[in-house]
């Protein structure tokens, strides 16, 4: 048995964390927090099943399949993962993340300093920074645990720490009669992290195996690696939702970058802020050049490296360049659509693979029937995103339980479940082969 070495296991957590920690969850915490005030615990248990829990989940399954995400969807089949993949990466990458990441740190560390700048001079340093960090694709996950998560970590500390001791005020009642639970729940889609640990995986694996370990040792540092990331988040996360809701007596539509800066300013004065922008400048970098690094894997080795790994960091940065001067909210608005589409087939996906040793590769029709149930509910919450609704696809969802809480997704896609389990038996009981569960 190979001897892990704890370093190893602390430099790989710290690199998650900071892959984990970007732009969304810096800004989105606070916010709610001052959307539901005393209420802030509930929201956070909501928020953090899908910014820790989906996410820490996605690592352990992908550690499973040695970090390869044609495994993990593979039983939707191959064409349905190279999709899934192709549009997961998408989303993480140059099409909302990385993009979200460098309008944050323009209008939370740069703007409020220089209000008068224009925002693609900061936008193009920015990311000519990422393409540094993100260019040698063997030192990512080394440059990102041993450099920049420590100072990270030291900032986002001093600031929680002084809210704490001396918070702004009381919270108050809560500004919204949503269920607090639930709409944490789909607001925590907009992290992204579960789609980014479906990806990141891949690296985290890579990296370890680079150090010499074999599968039974990397298995277990990525697990525990994730354990540290998730913990760290935890941390972070409840001391910025409580921030947030010590200031619930603000406008429910204050921007989220506002709302931050108005925090820092009130708990530190301007040495918070400048403190702040380093925060932002740091955690978004970190997951910029993580989503950087997992994007030209993924597309380099779709290509059959016919595109390289260097050439799709290239063109990654510089799109993302050009769609962050959008800004954050633009980005948000964009984003949501998308999300409430993609983020339930991978939430059913990471479930599935852990039912494997129950329902085994035999149940194809289980497995396709539960996405497609899926898939049902979800593209129709995406549709609906953007206005476009069909009368009788909204008469059919409306009978679904649960789907006025966001949640429709997960009634449809047990019953689609359900449905093929019961075609597969019947399909292998004709073919006189064994149950496949």
């Amino acid at each position: 048995m190979e001897r892990i070495k704890m370093r190893d296991v602390i430099v790989t957590g710290f690199a998650l964390f900071a892959m984990f920690f970007g732009a969304g969850n810096l800004i989105f915490p606070p916010y709610l927090g001052s959307l539901y005030g005393t209420k802030w615990m509930i929201a956070m248990l909501g928020f953090c099943i899908t910014g820790i829990g989906l996410p820490l989940l996605g690592v352990m399954v992908m550690s499973q399949y040695d970090g390869s995400f044609e495994k993990f969807a593979g039983k939707g089949g191959k064409m349905f993962s190279l999709l899934l993949g192709t549009l997961v990466v998408l989303c993480i990458g140059p099409l909302l993340a990385i993009p979200r990441t460098g309008a944050t740190t323009f209008e939370i560390a740069i703007k409020p300093f220089f209000p008068g700048i224009n925002p693609y001079i900061p936008i193009i340093g920015y990311f000519a920074l990422t393409f540094y960090f993100s260019m040698r694709q063997s030192s990512v996950i080394d440059v990102i645990g041993k450099i920049l998560t420590p100072g990270l970590l030291i900032l986002l500390l001093f600031i929680i720490i002084a809210g704490v001791l001396h918070p702004i005020s009381a919270p108050l009642s809560p500004k919204v009669l949503n269920n607090p639970f639930t709409s944490c729940f789909v607001e925590g889609y907009q992290t992204m992290d579960a789609l980014a640990a479906v990806i990141f995986a891949g690296i985290i694996v890579q990296s370890i195996k680079a150090k010499g370990y074999g599968v039974g040792s990397s298995t277990k540092i990525t697990i525990l690696s994730g354990m540290i990331a998730a913990l760290g988040l935890l941390v972070v996360y409840g001391g910025l939702m409580y921030l947030g809701a010590t200031v619930s007596f603000m406008p429910k539509d204050v921007s989220r970058t506002t709302l931050l800066i108005t925090i820092v300013a009130e708990i530190a004065g301007d040495f918070g802020l400048v403190a702040l922008g380093i925060v932002v400048a740091l955690a978004c970098l970190t997951t910029a050049v993580g989503l950087t690094a997992a994007t030209g894997e993924f597309f380099s080795k779709l290509s059959g490296n016919r595109v390289t790994y260097l050439q799709v960091v290239i063109m990654s940065t510089i799109f993302s360049a050009l769609f962050a001067g959008i800004g954050v909210d633009g980005i948000i608005k964009f984003a949501v659509p998308i999300l409430v589409v993609v983020y339930p087939i991978v939430i059913v996906l990471l479930f599935m693979n852990l039912l494997s040793p129950v329902f085994n590769d035999s149940c194809r029709y289980a497995y396709i029937a539960a996405l497609a149930g899926t898939l049902l509910v979800s593209l129709h919450d995406g549709l609906s995103a953007i206005g476009v609704n069909f009368s009788f696809w909204e008469d059919m969802i409306s009978l679904i339980p649960l789907v006025g809480d966001g949640f429709g997704w997960l009634v449809s896609a047990t019953l689609g479940f359900s449905i093929g389990l019961i075609i597969d038996r019947i399909v292998l009981a004709i073919k006189g082969s064994e149950s496949c569960a």
